[in-house]
């Protein structure tokens, strides 16, 4: 034991930070973590010489933990009265749907494209969370009928392609159709569980017996990765819903929007084969 403790520390180490990172970011921001679980783990898994495979385990690796990450942040911003659990229950099965889509058509996507995927949105979601207003306006009700269907299904279908939590697109989402942030990010939290729980199903099965898997790897979802991962989202969560409560996290989200920049410059780096 104390063996491989030596030999894979700097994985261990790197696993865990990565958890804490997402855990409070899933809290202050309720992006369920994955903009900083996926890019770690692929940088990880190709460094450790699985490039082929490591996209598609990072992604679904990361879908995985958002499930425990997602409970644990949302239950935390109910204690403080701020989850509307309507908007949660109408959404959920055309997110849940969206999600299938996602993950079932990731299994005919190469490194390459889901790489593309996550740098292109990733420049997206930067420009919003470093541009974005909660005073931006679309309308003052949630979308209903077929505009909440088909906005709830593409955002399930793009989370679960990225392998990020619902919250990142909802909290836009939902600022943008008239929710006070601190109550969008809560609710957004909760979207987590719909597309990361359908999703890792998926992932196991379409990932099953594919050649040139990390060890310990059930289909994509890698388990000493989601379990390390999950211990640290899971506590950190909460400390960071927290913080979501007390502290203007303006600053706090320009700054993250510059790191998640310069993150997805770096996957398309990857995707364009340099």
């Amino acid at each position: 034991m104390t063996d491989l403790f030596l030999q894979y520390w700097p994985l261990l180490l790197s696993l865990a930070v990565a958890g804490a990172a997402a855990g409070l970011a899933a809290g202050m921001f309720g992006i369920g973590g994955g903009a900083v679980i996926v890019p770690v783990l692929f940088f990880l898994f190709d460094g450790m010489g699985y490039g082929e495979t490591a996209m598609h385990v990072a992604v679904s690796t990361s879908l995985a933990t958002i499930i425990l990450t997602s409970i644990r942040s949302v239950m935390a911003h109910n204690g403080h009265g701020a989850v509307d659990w309507d908007i949660i229950k109408s959404w959920a099965p055309w997110i849940v749907l969206g999600a299938l889509i996602g993950m079932g058509l990731s299994g005919f996507l190469s490194k390459r494209a889901l790489l593309g995927i996550f740098g292109s949105m990733g420049f997206l979601l930067s420009a919003q969370l470093f541009f974005g207003r909660p005073t931006w306006r679309l309308a003052e009700e949630m979308p209903k009928g077929a505009t909440r269907m088909g906005l709830g299904t593409g955002i399930g279908a793009l989370s679960a392609l990225m392998g990020i939590g619902g919250g990142t697109f909802g909290v836009s989402l939902m600022t943008l159709y008239g929710r006070p942030i601190h109550r969008a990010v809560a609710t957004a939290a909760g979207w987590g569980v719909a597309i990361g729980l359908p999703s890792a199903i998926v992932a196991v099965f379409i990932g099953w017996g594919h050649e040139g898997l990390p060890p310990f790897s059930l289909g994509y979802v890698n388990l000493a990765a989601f379990a390390l991962i999950s211990v640290f989202t899971v506590t950190m969560a909460p400390v960071g819903a927290k913080l979501a409560h007390k502290l203007d996290a303006v600053v706090l989200k320009r700054l993250f929007a510059v790191l998640l920049a310069l993150v997805a410059a770096r996957m398309l780096y990857k995707a364009l084969g340099f």
